[in-house]
């Protein structure tokens, strides 16, 4: 059946019971054998209690924003209309926003009750796989997954009510680690929504757009694990990306650098990874590594960035990393000046 697009109304094909996704959220899992995906200073929590405990901010004119919770659901009745069965949604939040209820306000901390505490989260970013949806990628296992990020800090809640700021993205993610390989046709950057509605349409957009069964985004994916870096030119590339870092702009205009927006501290965590990394460190005895190994370092690095911040950055790894392959096969020059 054809969906036309709609504003401000949803057909009812698109719904998902609340009851069923709340069931199926898995809020703790063995951390060796499921990563989250992403860490930071994140914590779980389960789509009920999200619900059930969180106020949802408003406007200066009082009128509502877009709860997380019904943020989340639109994404996954577009996604489950479009791919079919989705898994267990897994959450993560940040930033706890805390307050009390009027009558309370002249009790002191250690006096107050849970039904005169209030609280949101600032930030959230939650994903699932499709569960039909998986693969094997240079010998791991690859599940399809769709998700989102919300940052209520991106929103101008001092005024009145205006478009509020969402993310959403379908990515492969790698079964040991939860990285994401997050390229730039499965995100969506910075949406502007006024209803769910719009979600659910922009959602449907990208999810369309995005092709599971495609070979091209796969062979490329393959194609990183037969492209090889020695320690040497791991090296130089890791040194050029801190020389990035304080480079005036008009010399990186001048250089004709890319952009590339990994700091220090990511930098380093992929250096320790690439010593440490029980999945993808350089093996012993061997003075290579994978270019695919590289891009899982550097995506598990970019998973201690903040919620609103994680998605760019992870996608900056995917062109970075497929920029040195191209510089490294001869195909194009663009990110060669990381390589000498």
């Amino acid at each position: 059946m054809e969906i036309e697009p709609t504003m401000g109304t949803i057909s009812t094909p698109f719904i998902i019971p609340v009851d069923d996704i709340e069931e199926a959220v898995v809020l703790e899992e063995d951390p060796d054998n499921h990563p989250n995906f992403i860490e930071s200073n994140t914590s779980g929590i389960s789509l009920e209690e999200l619900s059930e405990k969180s106020i949802v901010p408003t406007f200066a004119d009082n009128t509502l924003t877009i709860s997380h919770q019904s943020f989340i659901q639109s994404v996954l009745e577009a996604g489950n209309y479009v791919f079919g069965e989705l898994t267990p949604v897994e959450i993560r939040v940040s930033h706890q926003i805390n307050g009390r209820v009027p009558t309370a306000l002249h009790k002191k901390t250690s006096e107050l009750t849970d039904d005169e505490k209030t609280v949101y989260y600032q930030r959230m970013a939650f994903v699932c796989h499709v569960a039909a949806l998986s693969r094997n990628v240079n010998g791991q296992l690859v599940h399809l997954c769709i998700g989102g990020v919300r940052a209520y800090n991106e929103d101008k809640l001092y005024g009145r009510q205006c478009p509020m700021k969402f993310k959403i993205f379908v990515a492969w993610r790698v079964r040991v680690c939860s990285n994401l390989c997050l390229t730039c046709d499965g995100f969506t950057g910075n949406l502007e929504c006024m209803t769910t509605s719009d979600i659910r349409e922009k959602a449907l957009e990208l999810f369309n757009g995005f092709d599971p069964r495609k070979e091209d985004n796969l062979r490329s994916l393959e194609a990183l694990g037969n492209t090889f870096v020695t320690e040497e030119q791991f090296c130089k590339i890791v040194g050029r990306l801190r020389l990035y870092q304080a480079l005036p702009t008009n010399t990186k205009t001048e250089l004709g650098l890319p952009n590339v927006i990994l700091g220090d501290q990511a930098v380093n965590a992929a250096v320790r990874g690439y010593v440490e990394n029980p999945n993808f460190k350089k093996e012993e005895g061997s003075d290579t590594i994978t270019l695919w190994q590289m891009l899982q370092l550097l995506n598990e690095a970019t998973k201690q960035t903040y919620i609103d911040k994680w998605l760019e950055r992870n996608q900056n790894c995917t062109d970075l990393v497929f920029g040195l392959e191209r510089a490294l096969n001869g195909v194009s020059q663009e990110y060669s000046w990381f390589l000498s």
